[in-house]
């Protein structure tokens, strides 16, 4: 018999707010934000001439809807780097885009809210299709200025490697 909850204690369902992005093996400064993770699947019709006058439906292609990551602007200059493999301005003729490696896999992690790794999601051949490096100024308004990138990918996958933390528990000093 399948076990659904190891962690008998555990009845809440994760926060959204305590979460690292990884790619090219180290985490990435500063995101704020990530759009969700959503695949559509087509949805095929068809009847047999004998079939009543309903249809079967199965299924037909997957898309991946594009992520998007959020963060304030700082000095570190990964989102613009990475963004510079699509597309670099001023490169020689035939130089424009990094074939060779402007794709990338990155990792999403969820924590519990005591900071353990609690669900893990793997995005395949992402690239950027949209990089904005500066928002709107403002000098009336009181914000942070913040930069995206749009990540196209070819599919993600969660990693069940990652199971359910054992949630810690303090001792009260007798």
């Amino acid at each position: 018999m399948a076990q659904f909850n190891v962690n008998a204690q555990r009845f809440d369902p994760y926060k959204n707010f305590k979460f690292r992005v990884k790619w090219d093996g180290r985490y990435v400064a500063g995101v704020s934000k990530v759009s969700a993770l959503k695949r559509t699947t087509e949805v095929v019709k068809h009847r047999e001439g004998g079939d009543p006058s309903s249809s079967r439906k199965s299924p037909g292609r997957s898309e991946f809807e594009a992520v998007t990551l959020e963060r304030g602007v700082t000095h570190d200059v990964e989102f613009e780097r990475w963004a510079n493999k699509v597309w670099n301005f001023g490169s020689a003729l035939g130089a424009e885009v990094s074939l060779a490696d402007f794709r990338k896999d990155i990792t999403i992690e969820l924590y519990n809210e005591a900071g353990q790794p609690a669900i893990v999601y793997r995005l395949f051949r992402c690239w950027i299709s949209e990089f904005q490096s500066m928002p709107d100024l403002d000098a009336n308004a009181n914000a942070v200025a913040i930069q995206h990138i749009k990540i196209e990918n070819e599919g993600w996958e969660r990693d069940y490697a990652v199971t359910e933390p054992s949630e810690p528990s303090f001792v009260e000093p007798q």
